[in-house]
């Protein structure tokens, strides 16, 4: 059995910044009233016709995460795309980066668990590393969100809070005998509160053919819903409940973590999560106020800040977690 070790990091956003003030334009909202109840300041959102769609904000962080590594696209053996925004209903955005990286003729897998993504797509590259399938793998978070969200007064609860970008790492087989490593995984899910966190539009049940020709136009589940309450009282027990298990599973403690890099959800849900475990501010990244909620791709463009920062360095124990739609949750446990 083989280790797994990140070894490179990246991250993309487009240039456009929305700040708060500016979401008054088109719904009945203020910067204080978005601050209060999610910490968020300002996102960054595509630009009509200015080229970012998921999969190419996808390999622009990929890029900088292989030039960081110190490999080529050739060198890349599989790729795991996290998005709950492709390009296309299909196919998936990971063969779209595999063909604008160049990469060979590698496989391609899509994982379609929303804010819970990239903790899945981590804990599924790992497998592959560890029973030495795979040498070097890319894993990527991504996400177009602006343009699919109800930019008005009824649609602010779910508007204000999503931005777009991605973020991507390498994990590579550790070939140094160092410490380094995935150390667990723990991934769970709770189908019967599906309905509370979703976009039912399209999909096989309403196929693209109902919107075109006999949809209600009062019907809007072509929007998302959250159920905002009710998602909020259980990420805030389920994340601390991720982060324990996997601490436990590898007997540590929470004070044991260097940093904790949670998916970015709600500033008051990290505080929360933060508090309850015990944990001293510079022990969590938060980034949720420059960026909003970037769903799958929150994780990975916190790692990359983090890094970039000086935040973590080899050896540091780095734990990742997230929460979110059907339900899922999950966490990483890393040796960095």
């Amino acid at each position: 059995m083989y280790k797994s070790k990140i070894t490179g990091l990246g991250m993309y956003v487009p240039e456009r910044i929305v700040k708060n003030d500016e979401l008054t334009q088109y719904m009945d909202t203020n910067d204080a009233w978005i601050r209060e109840r999610t910490g968020i300041e300002e996102r960054h959102w595509v630009n009509p016709g200015d080229g970012n769609t998921t999969s190419k904000m996808g390999t622009e962080a990929a890029k900088i995460a292989i030039e960081r590594a110190g490999l080529t696209p050739q060198d890349i053996d599989m790729i795991v795309f996290a998005t709950l925004s492709p390009d296309y209903y299909f196919p998936g955005s990971g063969v779209l980066v595999q063909e604008q990286l160049g990469c060979n003729t590698i496989p391609a897998l899509d994982v379609r668990n929303q804010c819970s993504g990239f903790v899945y797509a981590l804990a599924t590259a790992d497998q592959f590393i560890k029973t030495g399938m795979y040498k070097n793998i890319l894993v990527i978070g991504s996400e177009v969100q602006s343009t699919g969200l109800d930019l008005s007064t009824r649609g602010r609860g779910i508007a204000v809070i999503f931005g777009d970008g991605a973020g991507a790492l390498v994990l590579s087989r550790n070939e140094d005998n160092d410490d380094s490593d995935i150390l667990s995984n723990h991934l769970h899910s709770e189908g019967k509160y599906a309905k509370e966190l979703t976009n039912l539009v399209p999909g096989g049940i309403h196929p693209p053919r109902e919107l075109v020709e006999e949809w209600p136009i009062d019907d809007l589940s072509y929007y998302p819903y959250m159920n905002g309450n009710f998602v909020f009282k259980h990420a805030v027990v389920r994340f601390p409940e991720a982060i324990m298990e996997g601490l436990q599973a590898n007997n540590l403690t929470p004070q044991d973590i260097n940093l904790l890099v949670p998916h970015q959800a709600n500033l008051r849900i990290s505080q929360f999560v933060q508090k309850r475990l015990g944990m001293k501010d510079e022990q969590i990244m938060n980034n949720i106020q420059k960026y909003g909620n970037t769903t799958a791709a929150s994780i990975p463009i916190a790692l990359t800040e983090a890094w970039e920062q000086g935040r973590i360095k080899r050896g540091d124990l780095v734990v990742l977690a997230a929460f979110g739609s059907g339900f899922t949750w999950g966490s990483n446990i890393i040796r960095f």
